[in-house]
């Protein structure tokens, strides 16, 4: 009788604990490994590129550089909301997961609603000089990363509807957090570099 009781009862889904990284997981590194190298390709360009000016931006260039460090601070605060998400799976607690995930979803897209505006309204144009090349590119790029960041996180939200989760759904989790916390230190360094390097 004890033993039908304990069947009955809702269990926790299984989770696959491992002594080692999953292999998702090692494959989002590797994979984040060679973003890093495609960045540090645009990073070489722009000061190579830098290093042939005397005077940097180019007269001319307006940068609105305080509400630039503003949406910085919002794209960086949803680091911190999708970690918490990650504990929260990591905990079970599903619906807080979906929650924060949701948090980092709306951080996201208003930085990056910001930085649409920001290209539509900035004085300084692609064809304007080497520096507005350099700032559409690697603006457009890093903006691109965060809309794939956005778009992973939306399926993440689709794949915890039910009420249990599956043995490999913290793996994907952990993969899209990895991917996420890339992002946003490479905008920091661009911001560093586009908004603060004189």
């Amino acid at each position: 009788m004890s033993q039908a009781i304990s069947v009955g009862k809702a269990t926790k889904p299984p989770r696959i604990r491992h002594d080692r990284p999953p292999l998702l997981a090692i494959g989002v590194m590797i994979w984040l490994g060679s973003e890093l190298m495609f960045f540090s390709g645009l990073f070489a360009a722009f000061f190579t590129i830098r290093s042939e000016h005397v005077v940097w931006p180019p007269a001319g260039t307006h940068l609105d550089t305080v509400r630039a460090l503003i949406f910085t601070l919002v794209l960086v605060s949803s680091s911190f909301t999708m970690q918490t998400a990650v504990f929260a799976e990591e905990r079970y607690n599903r619906r807080s997961a979906r929650i924060w995930v949701a948090w980092t979803i709306v951080l996201g897209v208003a930085f990056l609603g910001n930085q649409f505006s920001e290209w539509l309204l900035l004085p300084t144009r692609p064809s304007t000089n080497a520096y507005g090349s350099l700032f559409f590119i690697m603006t457009g790029l890093h903006g691109l990363h965060v809309f794939i960041g956005l778009v992973a996180m939306a399926f993440l939200l689709g794949r915890m509807k039910g009420p249990a989760g599956d043995p490999g759904e913290l793996s994907v989790f952990q993969g899209v957090s990895y991917y996420w916390h890339f992002v946003d230190v490479v905008w920091i360094g661009l911001f560093s570099c586009l908004f603060l390097l004189k």
